[in-house]
């Protein structure tokens, strides 16, 4: 009798077995498909986590990672202990959080303005140009905006051809934030909007002719039909978003700040960078770095837990 279990138990993982085998034969090419994007993902984001332990260790070049003595929270202690840690903590937070309020509703209204288009032809013209700002590096974009927002650039001859006083866009501490999220949005939007268009795309046309009958306007069809819709795709890019809280944006910021602008506008990211690579200081870099990452977690874990529980389970990751 007692052999009776473990007979069963055997049936029950050969069965597993071949089923599994199964599965992969006849999903052979979507795996083989999956593979470049596996070993994108192996080499590029989960080998260098190996490098996490430098946040714990007193690193010397010379010592390497596995010979340099271990400091414990050392480099945390410092990093929250310095008041321009959190300056940079505070800056970022203040322009991610104005991108997030101002970019993340535009590519929402640009795919709805963009189903109501009549006209196909000049549909897919401005869909193309709203695409296009999306695969120029913030290399070519910043030499754009230093050239139209300079002293002397066409921005500051319109104002002052309206009487206006010239602004020094990118050296005001007062309204660079404003360009890094108008920038930002500009190059963003249009690609986002794919998304949404696509699940606008997918909505039962019979729903629009129903409420056609019923006498619905554009705005009635908007309201109830396209915006519930589309209602998990905003979701998941909104715990998407928000996980990414502490990424103010480094390449745009990067190629557009300067020293003057330095107090408003250097990011955690920006900080990391000048710590790690100019100043040498990988262990605290890392620390830092690593705590972002954590808050990051944090953020998804929270935020994915929130939209279970105010928009249902199917609207969240997980």
């Amino acid at each position: 009798m007692s052999l009776l279990p473990k007979k069963k138990g055997k049936e029950q993982s050969a069965l597993a077995q071949k089923t599994l085998w199964k599965s992969i034969k006849s999903n052979k090419v979507l795996l083989l498909m999956m593979i470049p994007g596996v070993i994108y993902f192996t080499v590029f984001c989960y080998g260098p986590m190996y490098g996490v332990v430098l946040a714990f260790k007193d690193f010397h070049i010379t010592d390497g990672i596995l010979g340099s003595p271990w400091a414990g929270l050392r480099y945390f202690e410092q990093a929250f202990r310095d008041p321009y840690f959190w300056k940079t903590v505070f800056n970022t937070l203040i322009i991610s959080f104005a991108k997030l309020i101002v970019g993340f509703p535009a590519p929402i209204i640009f795919a709805i303005l963009i189903n109501e288009m009549v006209f196909p032809r000049f549909k897919k013209v401005v869909q193309t140009f709203a695409y296009l700002p999306h695969f120029m590096s913030w290399v070519i974009l910043g030499g754009i905006f230093f050239s139209l927002l300079s002293i002397n650039g066409p921005i500051n001859s319109i104002l002052e051809f309206f009487g206006m006083e010239k602004i020094m866009f990118m050296g005001s501490k007062e309204y660079f934030r404003g360009v890094l999220v108008l920038s930002d949005v500009w190059k963003s939007f249009g690609w986002g909007s794919v998304l949404y268009f696509a699940a606008i795309a997918g909505i039962d046309q019979e729903m629009f002719e129903a409420s056609k009958m019923d006498g619905a306007n554009k705005i009635q069809n908007i309201i109830y039909i396209i915006l519930p819709a589309i209602f998990p795709v905003i979701c998941i890019n909104l715990i998407l978003s928000l996980s990414g809280i502490l990424n103010g944006g480094f390449d745009q910021v990067f190629n557009l700040y300067s020293e003057s602008v330095y107090e408003v506008a250097d990011i955690i990211d920006t900080y990391v960078y000048r710590l790690g690579l100019k100043n040498m200081q990988y262990s605290l870099s890392t620390a830092i770095g690593l705590f972002k990452s954590a808050i990051g977690l944090i953020m998804i874990v929270v935020v994915n837990f929130i939209v279970k529980k105010v928009g249902g389970k199917e609207n969240a990751l997980w």
